[in-house]
């Protein structure tokens, strides 16, 4: 490889697979390009799942690049069935602008936004004319080849419904990108492997060679499971959120702190931008200097999504969790409870589901029972135990799950 982008993206796990290559490379090497993802508006935050996306555009810009970050007002209204059982829900145009405010928040910690394109499709989708777009457009796809794609083939082997407006979502991201190229010579078009199918059609085989005098190109990067089969970025609780409005700092810091110990070298490539020297010599700890290099990997990644001055009240509320030293809560998840509810009494099986540490009566009082709950550092047993105003102590109360997972009760 010769240029730094392509070099980089190899040597920290990013790459998967790619259209020609050794002429992207080339010509990376020799000239500043742009390049673009696409994002759907499917929540108001991009979540940990999407992390993989975000950090490659940050290297392309990094690298000298500019990158283009394509929202998918427009595509959000069909829904793209790559990777999916079923139809995604449909979203009316308030909710897409909702998550589209959310979602711009979610890339500002990352990318030089002052230097680098935010588009929304929906402004050139929403004018297309249907008849014009068909006859002009929609002669170039192959309904053989879009059958053979992993999108729809996989839907249609279980033999599940695959409806004609999803099927669109393919012809439209192609169609994206001849836009994009039309109006910022955006000529790298980039995603996770799922989408390999849908970049393709939009890259040349079916649409752009016939439009465009320039090479265009697709790279995509691997699907990250955890070393145990887990989807990346998904826990019990859902999804890990990159905007603080949805998950705090701290549990956001907690997430990449548990980190299996087979995970941690490969997250420490892809998430932080430690030199790979010091990767291989953190992945190389063995037992218990593992939770070092985990603990440099939640900092690192946190600073990137929250900014280094998160880590001062996130570090005070671990030492007091974890090593009894004298601390600050603030950083800690709270909920707010009235004074006059907490008067006359509550359920601790209450107030774990409300704090989002049991999803249920029943399972909070499994773990009430499997001893895994405590009030204030107290273990508690009781499954009928009420939550009084004389078990506050000035106006907050901690709520713990285990050893790792904390919740502050707060009186108002």
């Amino acid at each position: 490889m010769k240029s730094e982008f392509l070099q980089i993206i190899q040597s920290r796990g990013f790459f998967h697979q790619a259209t020609d290559l050794n002429t992207l490379d080339g010509l990376m090497a020799t000239d500043k390009i742009t390049g673009y993802i696409g994002f759907d508006m499917t929540a108001n935050s991009l979540h940990v799942g999407n992390l993989v996306q975000i950090m490659m555009l940050r290297w392309l810009q990094k690298t000298g690049h500019r990158p283009l970050i394509l929202l998918g007002g427009g595509t959000s209204k069909i829904g793209d069935p790559s990777g999916k059982d079923t139809a995604r829900q449909l979203l009316d145009d308030a909710a897409i602008q909702e998550n589209t405010a959310g979602i711009r928040k979610s890339f500002a910690p990352f990318l030089d936004m002052g230097h680098a394109l935010l588009l929304n499709n929906e402004e050139w989708l929403t004018s297309l004319n249907y008849i014009n777009f068909l006859r002009d457009y929609g002669r170039h796809f192959s309904i053989n080849r879009m059958l053979a794609f992993d999108s729809v083939k996989l839907r249609l082997d279980r033999e599940q419904t695959l409806s004609f407006l999803e099927f669109n979502y393919m012809i439209l991201q192609a169609y994206d990108f001849l836009e994009l190229f039309r109006r910022y010579d955006c000529i790298l078009q980039m995603g996770g492997s799922d989408q390999w199918g849908n970049i393709v059609n939009g890259v040349g085989v079916e649409l752009t060679r016939r439009f465009l005098s320039k090479p265009v190109f697709g790279l995509t990067s691997p699907l990250i499971t955890t070393s145990s089969g887990a989807k990346m970025g998904k826990t019990a609780n859902g999804a890990i959120w990159l905007n603080a409005e949805r998950l705090p700092a701290y549990e956001y810091w907690q997430f990449w702190r548990n980190t299996e110990d087979a995970d941690v070298g490969r997250y420490l490539r892809l998430f932080t931008e430690l030199p790979l020297e010091e990767v291989r010599r953190l992945e190389a700890l063995q037992s218990a200097e593992i939770n070092d290099a985990k603990k440099i990997l939640a900092d690192q990644a946190t600073t990137l999504a929250h900014g280094p001055a998160c880590l001062i009240d996130i570090h005070n509320t671990v030492a007091q969790l974890f090593e009894h030293q004298s601390g600050s809560l603030d950083s800690l998840p709270s909920i707010g409870i009235p004074m006059a509810e907490i008067q006359g009494g509550i359920l601790l099986v209450d107030l774990l589901c409300r704090a989002s540490l049991a999803a249920s009566k029943s399972e909070a009082r499994r773990l009430i029972q499997g001893h895994g709950i405590r009030v204030d550092g107290q273990l508690v047993s009781d499954q009928t135990k009420i939550i009084t105003l004389a078990l506050v102590q000035e106006g907050v109360l901690k709520l713990s799950l285990g050893k790792k997972r904390h919740v502050l009760v707060k009186i108002s």
